[in-house]
């Protein structure tokens, strides 16, 4: 049975949203009163949230069946019949085709290439200024993913495809479309389709020359799809791979600038080592607080029943990564930056910290995600100094949790040593 909201949880709920900016305080503010199921009561937008690891475990794994991806969102009005918004044989077949260019094993092969694109973006920079990470993140993010999937050289087409990037994300992300599904959405159909105008023309140019060996792309041509099919799934993953990693990246250096102690000890680490394992904790600890996906969206089929009350047939339901990864009765501290909590192996019971998700439909590119960060974070830290201008951030509920209004650090490259060849401080 669903425990109703009182006045006085209300109350708190609307402060906590003005004083956070983000619904993200209404949620935790719910969780802490009101337990780990509850509806949000909203006009005409009552959807259910669960979060815990048992609600997680039903959700993405013991009782998948009984909920579906696909949905009347603005996430499948973009997105089309992407292998993140099918369900069923249609989604096994395109994931399928799509594993085996993230697989584990291909990482290696892609470790300079990660190298030289973040550095290509990092030579831009000037000594002494200030740069926002969360954009340049997002430039290094992007270059790496369409490299590795559409064996793609996007440096030069950057400037074409910023702007629509970042149209399709805001057009995703959450908003008064919720309550309205049916509103108008003015400023949208221009760039969404400059966006699509590029990816077919690189699907065009790669079925004239075929020469691109086994990448993403051409297993979806090998395949025998058709060119909208295609389309669908590589914006998909344009969008989920790269503004992940965007998020991930910025976070962590929002994190770090905030922690100047564990920032220095990183950055000891990654100039003394080949590898760093307080590196590794600190992008774990970074996905606990700011998971990317941070709440999955899910369509009920069939009623499912929690330990706290049951979830009728029809209704919208989220389960939020983010409530299940700050609850107090699982993490110690559990509003604290702590990288060391990782240190010695996870001691929180399974299913209590998914960011890449968990079961069959879990993210496709979690390892390749993680290794991008490690390689990325690792190569900045050891070619610049970044120091960070302490202005306020909050976390922004988009397509994937972002540090607003960025993360201003002051850079400056470091120099190199002639005989040793590690960069050293000015």
């Amino acid at each position: 049975m669903i425990q109703k909201i009182s006045p006085n949880t209300g109350r708190a709920a609307l402060r906590a949203l003005f004083k956070e900016k983000s619904p993200l305080g209404p949620l935790k503010v719910m969780a802490r009163q009101v337990g780990r199921f509850f509806q949000i009561p909203l006009p005409m937008f009552k959807p259910y949230v669960v979060f815990g690891p048992q609600a997680v475990r039903q959700v993405l794994v013991t009782e998948r069946d009984k909920v579906l991806w696909r949905n009347t969102d603005p996430v499948t009005d973009l997105l089309g019949r992407g292998v993140l918004v099918v369900d069923g044989d249609e989604h096994d077949k395109y994931r399928a085709l799509m594993e085996p260019p993230l697989h584990p094993s291909s990482l290696p092969a892609y470790t300079q290439m990660m190298i030289s694109q973040t550095d290509r973006v990092s030579t831009q920079w000037h000594d002494g200024e200030t740069a926002d990470m969360l954009v340049e993140s997002r430039k290094i993010a992007l270059l790496i993913i369409m490299q590795t999937l559409f064996s793609k050289d996007v440096w030069d087409d950057l400037p074409r495809i910023w702007k629509p990037i970042l149209k399709a994300i805001e057009f995703i992300s959450p908003g008064a479309w919720i309550i309205w599904r049916n509103m108008p959405r003015p400023g949208f159909r221009k760039p969404l389709k400059e966006l699509d105008d590029y990816l077919f023309e690189i699907i065009d140019n790669r079925r004239r020359t075929m020469d691109h060996g086994q990448d993403l792309l051409q297993h979806l041509i090998d395949a025998g799809l058709t060119d909208k099919i295609i389309r669908d799934q590589m914006l998909t993953m344009m969008i989920a791979g790269h503004d992940t990693s965007t998020a991930l990246l910025a976070w962590t250096f929002a994190l770090l600038g905030q922690h100047a102690d564990i920032h220095r000890r990183v950055v000891d680490e990654v100039n003394s080592a080949d590898k760093s394992p307080l590196l590794d904790q600190v992008i774990k600890e970074s996905l606990r607080l700011y998971p990317p996906i941070h709440i999955g969206n899910r369509l009920v089929a069939e009623e499912m029943q929690f330990t706290e009350g049951k979830v009728p047939s029809g209704e919208r339901m989220f389960y939020s990564i983010y409530l299940t990864h700050r609850d107090p009765e699982i993490w110690e501290n559990a509003e604290n930056f702590c990288p060391e909590r990782f240190a010695h192996g996870r001691k929180t019971p399974p299913m209590s910290y998914v960011p890449f998700g968990g079961g069959p439909r879990a993210c496709i590119g979690a390892a390749f995600g993680q290794a991008e960060a490690r390689i990325v974070m690792a190569r900045l830290l050891k070619t610049h100094t970044f120091e960070f201008t302490n202005h306020p951030i909050h976390a922004h509920m988009g397509a994937t949790l972002e540090p607003r209004p960025g993360v201003r650090m002051k850079v400056e490259r470091r120099q190199v040593d002639r005989y040793t060849g590690t960069h050293v401080n000015r």
